[in-house]
């Protein structure tokens, strides 16, 4: 969980996150697939954007993958999944093809937990569309690549624009902080073997220096 007190928003800060925002999205195209894979989230809004891609018929099956993680474990009472499997439900979509999976706590967890419960049911899927937050865009494929490398993936997050993406429950203070914590860790999870490569631009890694400098790090990786 984040501190409840953060750095007031300027517009030099706004700047700084609106590189970092960019960067962490990769505009894939999207194809058919075999699932849609909804990683865990403290957003809701990415359980909606994955089930409308099931509705409108972006594939068969309809993964939600998340138990209690660093923003909803003592927030929410019931696991990521199992919330966003009732929005599913509620928007339309066919519980015979949903698969949940809520015992994982991070992204990595999200996608090896998957993979066990696929074993068990006797699925191969071999192209997949993973749905998350836009600035965990990048994350997500470079971890996905890792632990599954022989699968075909692209990745999609709600549509929503930098400007607009605060709401009641996530402020513009706490997208920044998420945004400097995960392009830390896309540096240094590779060398944990966490993640592949992904190469950073000088200019958005002096953001994210500039962004630490006046305040956000309350999510950087703890030594």
């Amino acid at each position: 969980m984040l501190n409840k007190t953060q750095p007031a928003i300027t517009t030099e800060i706004k700047t700084l996150a609106k590189v970092l925002w960019d960067y962490h999205q990769l505009n894939d195209t999207l194809k058919k697939a075999d699932a849609i894979f909804v990683l865990g989230s403290h957003d809701t809004r990415v359980a909606e954007r994955g089930a409308q891609l099931w509705l409108e018929g972006m594939a068969d099956y309809l993964i939600l993958s998340g138990g209690l993680g660093n923003f909803t474990l003592g927030v929410w009472e019931e696991t990521e999944a199992d919330k966003f499997a009732k929005i599913a439900l509620n928007m339309g979509v066919s519980e015979a093809r949903i698969i949940v999976e809520n015992k994982s706590t991070n992204t990595g967890e999200n996608i090896r937990f998957t993979q066990k419960i696929l074993k068990e049911k006797g699925l191969d899927f071999h192209r997949f569309i993973i749905v998350q937050k836009p600035y965990m865009e990048r994350r997500s494929y470079a971890t996905f690549k890792k632990n599954w490398p022989e699968k075909s993936v692209t990745v999609t997050s709600p549509k929503i624009s930098f400007e607009n993406y605060p709401n009641e429950e996530i402020s513009m203070a706490i997208v920044i902080q998420s945004m400097v914590g995960d392009l830390q860790r896309i540096k240094a999870y590779p060398k944990l073997g966490f993640q592949i490569e992904q190469e950073i631009p000088q200019e958005v890694w002096q953001a994210f220096e500039q962004l630490v400098k006046l305040g956000f790090n309350q999510h950087l990786i703890k030594e």
